[in-house]
């Protein structure tokens, strides 16, 4: 096995850790509750940043401004962490078996956000694992990157050999389907690195492409954020969810599922053992009226700790207006 290498190392002779610990930071991942974990160079994202440039180029990312900044650090992880050796990436199932009810004075909320917020959750486990390798290993020094980060997760599971990216764009694992969150912990550590990557099983099939209302999935692969219900319900910051996408809401309050629920492979699915990922009352459908009446203090309170927060009281109240509207005998 290759030994670790760091750039300030010296004496590599009389170090103790000679055998790189890849597969024992594997396994304390696993037992931190990730259920799959793939060990890449930190080595730049080439093709990815292509895609990425085009991608904004063709102002794919709507109002979401941040996208474009930094393009050197979502491309290259070495510009996030400077000495960056290696990234460990791992997956987190996040599935729990409730269902959405239906009925018009509530509003359908996405799954990820059933629970507590998976920013706090995949980082105190993240943490946890970097304070462990740090433990065995002095010299490591690492930083852990959870979605808010300049870093692209999906790409980063992909080469790290965790699952494809689908045709709508999320990351597909073979034993969990896409329900699954993507965190990672760049480290100034030469590991062990895996080679495998999971072909893609996509195929034909265009069952996401055909169910989307909007028709967000502009091309296998390629989602314009513009026309996307996720994003006009959480990320859009107007006063108004655009007509086109008013009338396409079909209940969902905050973000949508759609594309993955009609993807075959989440009849694989399995319910998470991160009883943190259980739904908080309120979380699966949102009463309508009630959000109306809420004040922000209320509103802090309710969605302490859930990332149902991103969209702020004024978001979710526009979202709830604009379902009831679509229902005009309940207005």
């Amino acid at each position: 096995m290759q030994g670790i290498t760091t750039a300030a190392r010296s004496n590599q002779g009389h170090n103790a850790h000679q055998s790189a610990p890849s597969k024992l930071i594997k396994e304390q991942a696993q037992l931190l509750g990730f259920e799959k974990v793939g060990i890449v160079p930190a080595s730049p994202l080439v093709e990815e940043g292509s895609r990425l440039r085009k991608w904004l180029e063709s102002n794919y990312h709507g109002n979401m401004t941040w996208m474009a900044r930094h393009p050197e650090m979502r491309t290259d992880p070495r510009v996030l962490f400077p000495g960056a050796r290696s990234v460990v990436v791992v997956a987190l199932n996040y599935y729990t078996d409730a269902e959405h009810a239906s009925s018009p004075q509530t509003g359908k909320i996405s799954r990820y956000a059933w629970g507590d917020d998976y920013h706090d959750v995949l980082s105190s486990k993240l943490k946890s694992l970097l304070s462990w390798i740090q433990e065995k290993f002095p010299e490591a020094q690492g930083k852990v990157c959870v979605d808010i980060q300049p870093i692209m997760d999906k790409a980063w599971a992909q080469r790290a050999g965790l699952g494809w990216i689908g045709k709508h764009t999320n990351l597909i694992t073979p034993e969990y389907g896409s329900w699954v969150f993507i965190g990672e912990l760049i480290l100034n550590i030469e590991l062990e690195f895996d080679n495998e990557q999971v072909e893609d099983h996509c195929g034909t099939c265009t069952l996401c492409i055909d169910a989307c209302p909007t028709q967000a999935i502009t091309e296998p692969y390629v989602v314009d954020s513009n026309k996307c219900i996720s994003y006009a319900t959480i990320e859009l910051r107007e006063p108004t969810i655009p007509d086109e996408i008013r009338g396409s809401l079909d209940g969902w309050l905050y973000g949508c599922d759609i594309c993955q629920d009609v993807c075959p492979w989440n009849r694989f699915h399995q319910v998470t053992s991160e009883s943190r990922f259980q739904p908080r009352e309120g979380n699966v459908n949102a009463r309508l009226p009630e959000l109306l009446d809420l004040t922000q203090d209320e509103h802090a309170e309710r969605f302490r700790g859930s990332a149902m927060k991103r969209a702020k009281l004024s978001g979710l109240q526009r979202n709830a207006r604009a379902l009831l509207s679509n229902e005009p005998s309940l207005t």
